[in-house]
């Protein structure tokens, strides 16, 4: 590692992404150089993005098949230069080991063990109005739709209404008597 000159500010920050570029026809066409495209992509995996910032990509890993068993791996930094345009050139600083990898045991799994290996959990389907809190659990928005009170029918037995009556009466009686002193 030490043998690599390059300018220390193209390390690798903590908690970014290599880039994999992995050229050559054998990686689609062997069966070995297939899995191990996926034994490299699963084990430098990290966090899943959905977007990626051009300025976060500082580190690339370039593997070129050479052969149906042989891989050359490089370790690269990205540099990135102005250009005329709105995307930056990018130049590679060697900055790490390199390797040749050569496949010689290479044992495919049964098709029923390589199927279940493979399997993700299916996602549940998204229930409507249904919200998970952390604090409160899960919370639900049930829909009720207006009440229009006005096309209500009424009783005259309700004893709310009654209750009503009696006091409008009441005042009514207060001020007939205050309006005729006798």
């Amino acid at each position: 590692m030490e043998s690599y000159v390059y300018d220390k500010k193209l390390a690798p920050l903590l908690g970014s992404k290599p880039f994999f570029a992995f050229i050559g026809e054998h990686f689609e066409s062997a069966e070995e150089l297939k899995h191990l495209k996926e034994v490299l992509l699963d084990l430098f995996r990290g966090e899943v993005v959905e977007n990626l910032n051009l300025a976060g990509v500082d580190r690339i890993y370039v593997c070129t098949a050479i052969s149906p068993t042989t891989v050359y791996m490089m370790h690269c930094a990205l540099r990135l230069k102005r250009s005329g345009t709105s995307i930056p050139r990018m130049e590679l600083v060697e900055v790490g080991p390199s390797m040749d990898l050569v496949v010689r045991r290479h044992r495919l799994p049964a098709e029923s063990l390589k199927k279940e290996a493979m399997k993700t959990a299916e996602h549940a389907k998204k229930m409507k109005n249904v919200t998970k809190d952390p604090v409160q659990g899960k919370l639900g928005k049930v829909y009720m739709p207006d009440q229009q009170v006005g096309k209500l029918t009424l009783s005259n037995d309700i004893k709310g209404l009654k209750r009503e009556r009696r006091e409008a009466k009441k005042n009514q009686d207060s001020k007939k008597q205050k309006v005729n002193p006798e």
